[in-house]
């Protein structure tokens, strides 16, 4: 027990020590930190680049697209608490997805903080996400995101939903982060269970993503917007996961004025577990299966 105990006070100690250094570098060299394509080929999805607003756009097609009827996108938001760029996971997720469903899968490069907030961000993601629906119809688009991208994914929707621009025909979230500030109570319950995630390290880096003026916007906390807009919404989250006391949280609000958010809640799993390519844990293939369900469900 001691030495669990022990264990895990390093590795939050560490994680903590990490987010601060990132920070601190990214904001005296204002480094712009920028997601690349992957190291490792990718036999069987072709992936396409180009620049939108200054920052790169990702496309990842099925090497058979042109043979294909499937009109269905997704339009991904990755996570990384708003500071990091996509990992190597993200892109064999994505890859994973794609070559299940036989969806198109786009993936912005979204500016990050601390050079950036989330202002910068929505500069970037609302032009692109208009022209997006205007181009292949808000029906054959799902929005997604894991973590910060979750969240962003979701305030994006509600900020269309206000200023009354077509929504997109599903919504899938994993283990989203709906609320910066952090301040849910039920978050200590789960804090001895969660290794991934440091509420302090989060905090530093959600004061930076909302930047003078943003932290109580519903634009920085998703959990704040106007809920009965939320339709077809689907959130994947862990019992071991800080985050999960605010999923919560969002649908009891969500029920009280007929908005739609089901939530997919799963035992002994941990933050985006699901996107873990080398898990072979059933818990995460279980998860996965149902996540590729969800986006094929009609």
């Amino acid at each position: 027990m001691k030495k669990s105990i022990i264990l895990r006070i390093i590795v939050v100690g560490v994680v903590l020590c990490l987010c601060i250094l990132a920070l601190t570098i990214a904001y005296f060299f204002n480094t712009d930190i920028e997601t690349r394509e992957p190291k490792q080929i990718i036999e069987e999805c072709e992936i396409h680049t180009y620049t939108y607003r200054e920052r790169n756009v990702f496309t990842v097609t099925p090497k058979d697209a042109e043979q294909s009827d499937n009109k269905k996108y997704i339009v991904y938001f990755h996570g990384g608490s708003y500071v990091a760029e996509a990992t190597q996971n993200h892109w064999a997720f994505l890859e994973n997805i794609v070559k299940d469903t036989g969806y198109t899968v786009i993936m912005p490069d979204y500016p990050l903080t601390p050079k950036y907030n989330y202002q910068d961000v929505y500069h970037m993601v609302e032009p692109l996400y208009q022209e997006i629906i205007e181009k292949i119809g808000n029906e054959n688009v799902i929005l997604m995101g894991d973590s910060a991208g979750g969240g962003l994914a979701l305030g994006l929707y509600e900020k269309m939903a206000k200023e009354s621009v077509a929504l997109p025909g599903k919504t899938v979230l994993i283990s989203p982060w709906l609320d910066v500030r952090l301040e849910n109570e039920k978050i200590q319950e789960i804090e001895k269970q969660d290794t991934i995630l440091n509420k302090e390290a989060l905090r530093l880096a959600g004061i930076a993503y909302a930047g003078a003026d943003g932290i109580n916007s519903y634009l920085v906390n998703p959990i704040d917007g106007d809920v009965s807009t939320l339709q077809n919404i689907k959130i994947f989250i862990g019992r071991d996961d800080i985050l999960n006391p605010d999923c919560h949280l969002l649908k009891e609000k969500a029920d009280a004025v007929n908005g739609d958010v089901e939530i997919n809640e799963y035992e002994n799993a941990k933050h985006i577990w699901i996107i873990d390519h080398n898990s072979e844990e059933k818990i995460t293939k279980q998860a996965y299966n149902d996540v590729i369900e969800e986006l094929k469900d009609d």
